[in-house]
Formats: structure tokens, sequence, C-alpha cells
């Protein structure tokens, strides 16, 4: 199978990619992670990643494109692959479609409000980077992390300006991916639950895999 997976910053699109695809024994491909790749290897390509992000700048879409295009090629991808965090635009989707024949693009669809009560209640631990939810997954003691005690805290990606900007981002450029794949008749869209594993059925459900 290959797979696109859609959703907001926080709508829990990359949990699900790696279930997915450990369930598949497929490739997981994550844009950042590529992007790094390429910085360590030192490819010609990522000299040319390194020299935009070095500068603050944004990778353009060629770089990104050409990637993951060598990324696709390579052996343990025949069988299959989930992209996670790509396309993130029109361009992009429409690039992915000349050298990739996607079989279906998975939208995990999460409100704004949901969005910005998740991320704005992540704290992690500054010593053993351990995750947690105010709410939803609660330390023992309040701002001190069950593993090692060291103290929590807010990400800055994870205020509500941040958190805000990034939504108003993906509104923006990824709603139009969403309605590209839907005239393609690739789109599957499956609510966001509070569970993970309530979502994680519904999603194996849409993609018909068993649990």
């Amino acid at each position: 199978m290959k797979l696109v997976i859609l959703g907001a910053p926080g709508a829990g699109k990359g949990t699900q990619a790696g279930l997915i695809a450990d369930r598949l024994g497929i490739p997981t491909i994550s844009t950042g992670n590529l992007l790094r790749a390429a910085m360590q290897q030192g490819t010609q390509i990522g000299q040319k990643v390194h020299s935009y992000m070095e500068s603050g700048k944004l990778v353009p879409d060629e770089l990104v494109i050409d990637l993951v295009r060598e990324r696709v090629g390579q052996s343990d991808c025949q069988k299959g692959y989930v992209l996670d965090g790509f396309p993130r635009t029109l361009p992009q989707a429409k690039a992915l479609s000349s050298f990739a024949q996607i079989d279906a693009a998975l939208s995990i669809e999460v409100s704004d409000e949901e969005i910005e009560r998740r991320m704005e209640g992540r704290r992690i631990c500054t010593k053993c980077q351990a995750t947690y939810h105010v709410e939803d997954n609660p330390p023992k003691v309040a701002g001190v992390c069950d593993r090692c005690g060291g103290p929590l805290a807010l990400r800055e990606d994870d205020s509500r300006e941040v958190v805000e900007n990034r939504l108003h981002i993906y509104h923006e450029e990824t709603e139009p991916v969403k309605e590209y794949y839907r005239q393609e008749g690739l789109l599957l869209a499956v609510r966001g639950q509070k569970k993970l594993a309530d979502t994680t059925k519904l999603v194996f459900e849409a993609l018909g895999i068993s649990l």
C-alpha cells in the first residue's frame, strides 16, 4: 500500500503512520527525517538543504520533491510506504503523482479547538524528553516527570500563538491537497478520537487493515 497521511499539526498523523507501517511491514517516510539525513550524509541535495535551513529559509519544493522521489525508489519501498508530512502543498501533490501511484490519502480530522487543547496541554521532560498531557496523560506529581523526576515544560512550539499560526498555514496550504485527492477519488477521512486506540481502530477500518 502506498499511502499519504494528512492532518493538522497535533492530529496524531505521525503516530498513526507508524502503526500502519508496522502492521504492513512498510517504511514510514517523513520529510523532516529525510532532510536531516541528507544534511548528515553531506549529499549534494543535503548541502543545498543545509544552506537554506542555516539561513532560516524554507526548503524549496523542488528539493523536497527530489528527496522524496529518490527515497520511494529504494528497494524497501517496493511493497509500499506511508508518506508523513508530504505532500504539504498542491504543487507537491501534483509532483508526487508524476512519479508515484498513490493508493489512498488518509486525512485525520480534528477540530482546531481540539488541536489547541492537545498541544497547549502537552508537557515534555527537560531531562529525558518523556511526554505528558495535563489532562489526557498527567504525571503522578504535577510538573514532575514520572521516569526521572525532571521538570516538565511547555515547548515553544506548543504555545497558543505558534499553534494558531501553524493551523493557519495548514488550512491555507494543505486543505487544497485534501480537495485534490478528493477529486481523484483517493481521499479517506477519519475523525480523530480522544483515545489513541479508538482513532487507530477507525483508521485501520478505513484502510481495510485488520487489527
